[in-house]
């Protein structure tokens, strides 16, 4: 499957170059060399058992060769008007950086295109791109690095925290079979915070193909809050893959929810550097149809004295699947560490398949550390019961999904952003088709 990407590449790879990133330049000639010399994974390896992506790979995708936008302004897209929230908007548009040459987020602080980075702070990209994450043996990250022309670069200096939350919005629009491909640098130096709500959208009924690999730092007493949310439509194919750097004392904050795709893959790996540091990863999944997403998360705790809490809910209804690979390695040395995994699921119709494997690898003898995974219908008890008392039977259905939902919410620590979330649940568990309409300026 890998020989339609190399023959693009051989046929278009200058024209790439071109427009490109110059730092993504240095890398693309090997990384075909590499995608060359492999194959695409299968769901008979461990690493991609339930991945959904594959049948996008027969796909005769189009690149966005000449940075193009479609006739789509950023003042079109999407943008979050909840009250309570007041964003400071990156608009990317199929793969395309739609904003200013340089947005200030204050003090210092600021969002950019990868391409302006490379040109305006080499150094700062110089000395974090490609450390961070720097997979040879993944054909996916291969595909990325051969194609990929541009990006989103975010720099928060030392001790500056951001008063706004950074609001992403990615957005495809084409009309036509498109692959988009991202190529992102978010950095957090010591003592920093930052609050980023990252949105994905499609504004048309097309088939498209996102590829985004996202590389985070966050220094020593950082705090980063990321909440990702994807409404797409059942033709979208998004592969979204993050590499989590954390430092001593530092604490994230990382969701992922999932209110309407095609075919997703979440791929995290977080790695704790420094001792005390802390992670909360987790995401709730509500998917019917036939739309499938898998979560794949890797922490690995380096150091003592940390501590990750992991929590993935799904809501699965008539032929949907969603998948949770999840692995918590625990080095020789990283005493003192506390970690647990779960994964609840509730399928609502007898086709609809949840797919769980909670791992842990513990190479340290003084740790505190469980995982769990349960898969079930709703409570015909507590049905029975809430009707008991005058509540009918899809009013109980309902606040019984509510109730299910509202642990992965209690970690959204922007309050407006928490009701937002709790109303596009409540929308989307009455079966609306919706692209959080109420977001749109």
């Amino acid at each position: 499957m890998t020989k339609q990407f190399i023959d693009l590449y051989k046929e278009v790879g200058e024209q790439i170059s071109a427009k490109s990133a110059s730092i993504f330049n240095a890398g693309r000639s090997e990384a075909a060399c590499m995608l060359e010399s492999m194959d695409f994974p299968t769901r008979k390896t461990e690493e991609y058992l339930y991945c959904p992506l594959f049948d996008a790979l027969k796909t005769d995708w189009g690149v966005n060769i000449n940075r193009l936008t479609f006739g789509l302004k950023a003042e079109d897209m999407f943008r979050c008007a909840v009250p309570g929230i007041k964003a400071v908007v990156a608009p990317i548009i199929n793969d395309v950086w739609a904003g200013a040459e340089e947005i200030e987020l204050g003090n210092g602080a600021f969002v950019c295109s990868m391409k302006h980075a490379t040109e305006a702070h080499n150094d700062i990209i110089t000395k974090y791109y490609n450390t961070i994450l720097n997979d040879k043996k993944d054909a996916f990250v291969m595909l990325n690095s051969m194609l990929v022309q541009d990006g989103l670069f975010v720099y928060i200096p030392r001790g500056v925290e951001c008063q706004m939350p950074l609001q992403i919005v990615n957005m495809m629009r084409a009309g036509q079979a498109l692959m988009g491909l991202n190529r992102n640098l978010i950095i957090l130096e010591a003592n920093a915070s930052l609050q980023i709500i990252d949105c994905d959208h499609a504004m048309d009924n097309s088939e498209y193909f996102a590829s985004r690999i996202t590389e985070i730092y966050v220094g020593e007493g950082a705090r980063l809050n990321y909440c990702s949310m994807e409404s797409t439509h059942g033709k979208m194919a998004n592969l979204r893959r993050y590499a989590v750097a954390q430092e001593r004392d530092s604490v994230v904050k990382f969701s992922t929810f999932g209110l309407m795709n095609g075919a997703t893959r979440n791929h995290i790996e977080i790695d704790l550097n420094g001792e005390g540091a802390e992670t909360w990863l987790g995401g709730m999944l509500l998917i019917d149809k036939q739309q499938r997403c898998d979560n794949y998360t890797i922490i690995r705790h380096h150091k003592g004295n940390c501590r990750s809490e992991e929590l993935y809910k799904y809501i699965l209804d008539d032929e949907a699947e969603g998948g949770f690979s999840g692995r918590i390695v625990v080095d020789p040395g990283a005493q003192k560490t506390v970690s647990h995994q779960t994964n609840r699921n509730i399928c609502l119709s007898e086709k609809a398949r949840a797919l769980g494997r909670p791992q842990l690898e513990i190479y340290a003898d003084d740790v505190k550390c469980g995982h769990g995974a349960t898969t079930g219908m709703l409570d015909q008890n507590a049905l029975f019961y809430m009707q008991q008392r005058g509540i009918g039977l899809k009013e109980a259905r309902l606040l019984l999904l509510q109730a299910f939902s509202a642990e992965v919410l209690e970690n959204i620590e922007l309050p407006a952003l928490s009701d937002r979330l709790h109303l596009l649940i409540e929308k989307r568990l009455h079966g609306e088709e919706m692209q959080c309409a109420g977001c749109r300026k």
